[in-house]
């Protein structure tokens, strides 16, 4: 079911849209950062609607990809009609990226604009940009410093486009996904200062896919290490808080506690605050905006 705004929403829509038109036209050719979810899917809509084969998007692909994002972007691609190619990154070999401090996303993010940014020089592109939004300027994000530092640009932004507006202007252009709930990397569900390994990510993506395909459309799989020899695995789940009742029921409570087990979590628990964004960020004291309540 689509958003119904009323006609001054529809209005403002319309010019956002168009506005984002014009900055893309400006730019003549653009390598668009396609992670599959629906900024960057409303961004390369709009740049393959403006300037067609001028527009490429390119997806990268790494053991932090969530399953199932790869084939999702591909198809959305397709349904766009715009051109559209993978990328492999490898951050995942980066000791500044494995050693998950709080600068984590900068050399996330370091590696996918270098590679995209060399790919745009190589085949003549004018820009690279990216589905930034201006929400995402409200958290502590540092992956925007590393695109920033690499030249890239964010239209949405420029656009003044929040998620309201790319949820509304998606609908407006008939993208199917323009209510996807949020997603990110699977190395955002490792607490600060715990490694990232393709063991770990394996264990978050695993559970997160057996809980999506029993019906939880918006869920998080936290990863937690506590003290022992050998360490106690915990998977902390998030969910909506309308979710939450759900998972006690007693079928389901078993299903999911079995996949857990499957996955090596010794515990598996539920997150009573619910399903949040940035929660990763709650323990950085003045870095997040992002508050309970």
């Amino acid at each position: 079911m689509e958003p119904t705004d009323p006609p001054k929403q529809q209005d403002e829509t319309s010019r956002k849209i168009e506005r984002l038109n014009e900055i893309l036209r400006r730019l003549e050719s653009v390598v668009v950062c396609f992670s599959g979810g629906i900024d960057s899917a409303l961004l390369l809509c709009a740049a393959h609607s403006v300037l067609g084969d001028r527009a490429l998007g390119l997806t990268a692909v790494s053991p932090s990809l969530p399953p199932g994002e790869r084939e999702e972007s591909a198809a959305v691609a397709r349904a766009i009609g715009a051109r559209h190619e993978f990328i492999e990154s490898h951050e995942i070999e980066d000791p500044n990226y494995i050693a998950n401090n709080p600068d984590r996303c900068f050399h996330c993010k370091t590696e996918l604009y270098s590679l995209t940014t060399a790919e745009a020089r190589r085949r003549g592109f004018a820009a690279v940009v990216s589905g930034i939004i201006v929400d995402d300027l409200g958290d502590y994000r540092p992956g925007i410093d590393a695109a920033r530092k690499h030249g890239v640009l964010f239209p949405l932004v420029e656009a003044e486009m929040t998620k309201r507006d790319v949820r509304a202007a998606a609908a407006r252009l008939g993208l199917s996904i323009w209510d996807k709930p949020a997603s990110a990397c699977l190395s955002s569900r490792i607490p600060y200062g715990t490694a990232v390994s393709r063991e770990r990510l394996a264990r978050i993506g695993g559970l997160e896919a057996e809980l999506k395909a029993l019906g939880f459309r918006q869920v998080r799989v936290r990863y937690h290490e506590l003290p022992g020899e050998p360490p106690v695995l915990l998977a902390r789940i998030e969910l909506p808080i309308a979710d939450l009742a759900r998972t006690v029921e007693p079928d389901l409570r078993e299903t999911i506690v079995h996949a857990g087990k499957r996955y090596g979590y010794h515990l598996v628990t539920l997150d009573l605050a619910g399903y949040r964004t940035g929660s990763a960020n709650e323990v950085l004291r003045g870095r997040s905006l992002k508050v309970l309540g």
